[in-house]
């Protein structure tokens, strides 16, 4: 089974990853800080507050979120993570993207060579649908596809 939502496209672009879903805020700093300041290969979520996301890889996924919560730090992290390699594949919002989430997703697009597509505005019906590990594909016109793990 497959379903399409439209979204806000704020940074172009196509991908295709699994998706890591969050029905919380994601803190971009208590997430990310653990596994950028230890050098580790993999983004690992260090949030304890967030137990969809604790303690999984990050990186190479599709990350599914309302929004971005917590430190004012958050677009300058993403962009650091852009830079060490260790970004998520891509990052879709139910919500409208939030100014510090939208600053790292710019940050890294303009600065990095590191691409992570991101689209807003998906709705509550995105995340209400999509879970971890269905395969998300994102088209240039915004559109998320979401199909069920194995098809």
């Amino acid at each position: 089974m497959m379903r399409k939502f439209q979204g806000r496209v704020v940074i172009p672009g196509t991908v295709s990853a699994r998706a890591l879903v969050s029905h919380g805020g994601f803190n971009t700093l208590a997430s990310l800080q653990k596994s950028l300041m230890f050098g580790t290969k993999d983004t690992i979520c260090g949030d304890q507050n967030n137990p969809d996301l604790y303690k999984k890889k990050l990186n190479g996924q599709a990350l599914c979120l309302p929004r971005t919560i917590g430190s004012t730090t958050g677009g300058m992290v993403l962009y650091t993570a852009a830079k060490m390699g260790r970004t998520p594949a891509c990052m879709l919002f139910s919500e409208p993207i939030d100014s510090l989430a939208a600053a790292g997703a710019l940050l890294t697009d303009i600065w990095s060579d590191a691409k992570m597509p991101t689209v807003d505005s998906l709705g509550s019906d995105f995340l209400d649908y999509v879970k971890t590990g269905m395969m998300i594909r994102i088209e240039e016109n915004g559109v998320v596809v979401v199909e069920e793990a194995g098809r």
